[in-house]
């Protein structure tokens, strides 16, 4: 009698082994496409949108992959000070070549000399995420700000779009079964980042996003509050 590979666990790795293996071969695609295109020097608009596609798939797959580690209790922090402005120039590098696509403009509101204490990759990779869904929806304008609140570093992301639709507002970000998995339009990006804000602790502090649509551009805002 054959067994059913969900009973033992045993699907779950099978899943992430492969998806790690397509992030591998994608890794490679990605970086072939990037060098066809600066040999072109960056004009072809066919190569740079198959750019930002293969790095969105690759970013969604390290998503998958972290959050394997998460729910299997293999993952941990890498917790260190950093300048807040690192974190952000890092998430703007990332996505740099969809905001020029686009011509959106990017705007920073960041002291210099402003710490905080994090995992600076999953930060910085989360913010790109929630950066990436804003460049896509932006019109023109896209405004990222940091500052403290009650005791909480804040990093807002803000845009002039038509805002979140009214499922996410009204959604627990924290609640997969909140999430449109039917749809497409799931939110899986913003779940990813509160799950990876909730795992910065501090003081007996934990960190957590907000989603609203009083962004100062006139579209949505999120915000990211790490303890």
């Amino acid at each position: 009698m054959q067994t059913n590979p969900k009973s033992n666990g045993l699907f779950p790795t099978i899943l992430a082994s492969t998806v790690h293996d397509i992030k591998n071969s994608l890794g490679t695609l990605l970086e072939l496409v990037r060098q066809t295109a600066a040999k072109q020097d960056g004009q072809s608009a066919e190569l740079n949108q198959l750019e930002f596609e293969a790095a969105r798939i690759n970013h969604s797959l390290m998503q998958l992959l972290v959050m394997y580690k998460v729910d299997s209790q293999k993952f941990s922090l890498d917790i260190e000070e950093c300048p807040v402005i690192e974190i952000v120039d890092e998430a703007i590098h990332q996505q740099a070549r969809l905001a020029g696509l686009h011509n959106i403009d990017l705007q920073v509101d960041c002291a210099a000399d402003e710490m905080c204490y994090c995992d600076n990759a999953i930060i910085s990779n989360s913010l790109a995420a929630v950066l990436n869904n804003a460049l896509r929806y932006t019109h023109k304008t896209i405004l990222i700000v940091v500052a403290e609140e009650d005791g909480y570093l804040t990093i807002a992301i803000e845009d002039d779009g038509e805002g979140y639709p009214p499922h996410f507002l009204g959604a627990d970000l924290n609640d997969t079964a909140e999430l449109d998995w039917v749809s497409g339009n799931t939110g899986l990006g913003l779940y990813f980042v509160s799950v990876m804000a909730g795992l910065h602790k501090n003081a007996g502090k934990s960190g957590f996003v907000q989603i609203d649509n009083e962004s100062r551009l006139g579209g949505a805002r999120f915000k990211l509050f790490l303890p």
